[in-house]
């Protein structure tokens, strides 16, 4: 878990300092470490990493506590994030919006699975682990209504007017070539406007969340393996 956060939490640090817009190859710093396909690789491998420690936990707890559909819904979440990036990629190689439309629609649907897989667990848990998934039920429907009233509308609004301006879209190749060297630098407010509040909790909250995932504690088991809320008598517990 502190590994996974580690590799996010660095990844951050980068983008933060280099921020960039991928499809229309816009960024704040002119460096080579700016490239879009730079960004856009150590993007893939940090949102991976931070989605498998949500997915480790919640599968631990679940296998603690036989909550079948907290293990099930675990074991989900890397494959739907996996095929985000896909679209993420697409999106960002031939400049369509529409693969970010279903890129951010899939994250969105990971945060509601999360959510259900949290409150799957609240019988089981003792009052810490309530309060952590409390916490963490509230930030999933925050996350749920960011992206279903913000990210998500934004990212069509841009796909409909490219279409209805009939943008013609880069094929794969020629599409990975600009990619790797062609961005435009930017200081204006009005170009980057659009982006401070997505990228503001993204390397903030989100940071600040991936950190704190490895010291979670959501079940407590006592010495003999069988899961149930700790109690004050207990001398060791492990926790998850």
């Amino acid at each position: 878990m502190i590994w996974l956060s580690f590799v996010y939490v660095t990844v951050c640090a980068f983008r933060s300092f280099l921020p960039r817009i991928d499809l229309e190859r816009i960024a704040l710093l002119d460096h080579w470490l700016s490239s879009i396909l730079i960004g856009r690789t150590v993007t893939t491998v940090a949102e991976i990493f931070f989605m498998a420690q949500c997915a480790l936990l919640l599968h631990e707890a679940g296998k603690m506590t036989d909550k079948g559909l907290a293990v099930f819904l675990s074991l989900s979440l890397i494959p739907i994030i996996v095929i985000a990036e896909v679209f993420s990629w697409y999106a960002a190689i031939t400049t369509n919006y529409l693969g970010s439309v279903v890129e951010e629609s899939l994250w969105a649907f990971s945060g509601l699975l999360l959510v259900v897989g949290c409150l799957s667990l609240w019988p089981a848990a003792d009052k810490q682990g309530r309060t952590f998934l409390f916490t963490a039920t509230l930030f999933g429907i925050g996350f749920l209504v960011f992206m279903i009233l913000v990210d998500v509308p934004m990212y069509w609004q841009r796909y409909v007017v490219d279409t209805v301006a009939d943008k013609a879209y880069l094929p794969l190749w020629e599409g990975l070539r600009d990619m790797a060297g062609n961005y435009r630098q930017s200081f204006d407010w009005p170009v980057w406007a659009a982006e401070i509040p997505w990228m503001t909790l993204y390397f903030t909250v989100a940071v600040w969340v991936s950190i704190f995932l490895p010291h979670a504690t959501i079940i407590r088991h006592k010495n003999n393996g069988h899961p149930s809320a700790i109690s004050p008598q207990t001398p060791k517990a492990a926790k998850v």
